[in-house]
């Protein structure tokens, strides 16, 4: 799998170096262990890239709470105006579910990019606890690699919480652009209106879970920028 670097997320000193260091990226996207060697040349550790993709991954869900809840908001507005021209609620619907639709798999994608690191990173911290003289010091890193692990599965199994409570969402807004686009009368949106009742409670619940997996993020994010 290809490592992309995010390259709003890493400051560089010069705009030559992060050329290159972009270029190089690009180049061994396809190999995790020369991506890995290549960053950290510029001084980018796996910590570092983790701690840039769970940013990464919180800055989707926050995105996506916005996309759902304002989907929900068109889709009501449709409802509302029963009286308007069909084909053109219908366009609006079909616009807002795509919106969600994008916006989940972006979800889907930054998670996905964190367990790739994470994966790398913490077989890494294991292998190498191996190489320390110090009983001490050993015991001391390896109880710092539980608790950094017991936290991040925490993250990630929050975040795939939230990420299955869309899959129920975007079926249900799918369902209402279906039934619209097959019955495209005044009939079709007012039978739309009680299905609403029960998309909303399922939006407002999902945007609770991405606001508890937000949390989780930026709880993990503190720790390592603390040095834990």
């Amino acid at each position: 799998m290809s490592n992309p670097v995010t390259v709003t997320s890493i400051t560089s000193p010069g705009a030559g170096r992060l050329w290159l260091l972009l270029l190089s990226v690009a180049l061994l996207g396809g190999c995790s262990s020369l991506y890995y060697n290549t960053m950290e040349k510029f001084g980018y550790e796996k910590r570092d890239i983790l701690v840039d993709r769970v940013e990464d991954a919180r800055d989707s869900q926050n995105d996506a709470q916005e996309t759902f809840r304002s989907s929900l908001e068109r889709f009501q507005s449709v409802v509302d105006t029963p009286d308007t021209e069909l084909k053109g609620q219908y366009a609006e619907m079909s616009d807002a579910y795509e919106d969600s639709k994008s916006s989940a798999e972006k979800v889907r994608e930054r998670i996905d990019k964190v367990e790739d690191v994470a994966e790398d990173l913490f077989d890494e911290w294991e292998d190498e606890l191996d190489k320390y003289e110090s009983a001490s010091l050993r015991r001391s890193s390896e109880q710092q690699l539980d608790e950094t692990r017991t936290q991040y599965n925490q993250l990630i199994s929050r975040m795939h919480e939230a990420e299955d409570r869309m899959d129920p969402v975007l079926q249900a807004f799918q369902d209402q652009v279906l039934y619209l686009k097959h019955n495209l009368n005044a009939q079709a949106i007012g039978s739309l209106e009680n299905e609403l009742v029960g998309i909303r409670q399922d939006v407002d619940e999902l945007i609770r879970n991405m606001e508890q997996s937000v949390a989780e993020s930026e709880a993990f994010i503190r720790r390592f920028r603390e040095g834990g």
